[in-house]
């Protein structure tokens, strides 16, 4: 199963909800880094085996300047879900796409299209 790291933008109960589907999901707000910068939270993504999901279009930017082929990203481009409905699109892309997330992949998804690139980004 996919490990996912929640950033800021989303609701903090989607995590609860994703870990009550036996998923493990934590919110960066329940690891004190509500505040931290996007190369924190992407630090703390790759240094502890996690996926990140956003809302923030500034990660898949990181990952191209990096050039390294982890953590993987996901970015929600779709805002004002509830919790429910963004721990159901989480869940779903990462059903759907878990091979591509455990290889190292920036995925961005509307709610309708879900596009994969393989990282590292160029």
């Amino acid at each position: 199963m996919i490990a996912v790291l929640l950033d800021q933008g989303l609701a903090p109960r989607a995590a609860v909800i994703l870990r009550d589907r036996a998923f493990d999901a934590i919110h960066v707000m329940e690891l004190g880094m509500a505040k931290s910068d996007d190369a924190d939270i992407l630090e703390m993504a790759r240094d502890h085996n996690r996926v990140c999901v956003t809302l923030d279009h500034d990660f898949h930017t990181h990952l191209a300047l990096a050039g390294q082929g982890y953590p993987s990203v996901i970015l929600l481009r779709i805002e004002g879900l509830s919790a429910e409905a963004q721990a159901d699109l989480i869940e779903s892309i990462c059903r759907q796409c878990q091979i591509a997330l455990t290889e190292g992949a920036a995925i961005s998804a509307d709610g309708i299209t879900v596009r994969i690139r393989r990282l590292p980004l160029r």
